[in-house]
Parts: structure tokens; sequence; C-alpha cells
């Protein structure tokens, strides 16, 4: 199938194909000078590649979850991995969700004078200080906030 069957049937642009091309992602059948032809399965390729970013995999991650032959061969461990990056990630954006709702609720006559603001506030500091990501249970720790009629916000069934 040419490059444009590709663009057309992908959503992808001949421009992000040649770049993922060059990246070692995917391969064309033929570059005569002509236009790239490419096999169907690049299609799947495609959808992995669409897949691993959305997930936060960078290029050369994704690049490793191709054989040479293009055939998918992901190391589950690098999945393991990401799932935990992600539910740390998400953890803290929990976190701060209820910071926020917290303020937007806060009885307090100031932010300066609301203790939970303030802790809010100390954990911002200490992890731009620290410049390292914080662990899901340093997360919890150092955002706890109410839950409930302070901050109205419900927590997410997991």
């Amino acid at each position: 199938m040419d490059i444009s069957e590709v663009v057309k049937r992908s959503g992808v642009p001949a421009s992000a194909l040649r770049y993922y091309e060059r990246r070692g992602l995917i391969r064309s059948l033929t570059d005569t000078g002509t236009r790239r032809r490419f096999s169907p399965a690049v299609l799947d390729q495609l959808a992995l590649i669409a897949l691993g970013q959305a997930a936060g995999f960078s290029l050369d991650e994704i690049r490793l979850m191709f054989a040479a032959d293009g055939s998918v061969a992901i190391d589950r461990n690098m999945l393991a991995a990401k799932a935990d990056e992600l539910e740390r990630r998400v953890r803290r954006l929990e976190s701060m969700i209820d910071g926020l709702r917290h303020a937007a609720v806060c009885p307090a006559p100031r932010h300066s004078e609301c203790p939970s603001f303030q802790k809010l506030l100390r954990a911002a500091v200490s992890g731009v200080r620290d410049g390292r990501e914080r662990s899901a249970g340093e997360d919890a720790e150092a955002l706890s906030f109410p839950s409930g009629r302070a901050t109205g916000g419900r927590r997410r069934a997991r």
C-alpha cells in the first residue's frame, strides 16, 4: 500500500510516517524515488505507536516494542514499570484535585490561614526542591486532604 493509502487509513500524516521510518519504528517496502510503499502490517504498528505515546512511552521505548522484522515484541517488565509510573502520576493528580477542591471551598478567611493549603504549598515546594519524583506513598502522606464535606469531592473507586 502506498504512503497516501496509509495516511488515509491511519490518519497519520505522511511527514510523521517518514519520521517514524527515520527513527526505525516502521519500514517501507520500497523507496525508489517514487512513493513509499508499506506492508498492511504498518497499520498495526502505527496503532501500537499511538497507544505507546498515549501511555507516555518515548519513541525510543516504543521502538524497543518491535522485533527486527517489525512484529510486536513488548517487554512485560517495561509495561509493568510504565503502569507503576502512571499509577504514581494518577495518585499525585488525585491529591492535587483534592487540594484544589479544598482550597476552593475552604472556610478559612484567607488561604494563608488554611493548614491544608499550607500543607499543599509545602509539598509542592518540597517536590521542586528535591528535584525528584515522589512515590505514591509519599504523595498520599504529604498531600492528604479531608475528603467529603470540606472538599465537596469524592474519591474515584479503583
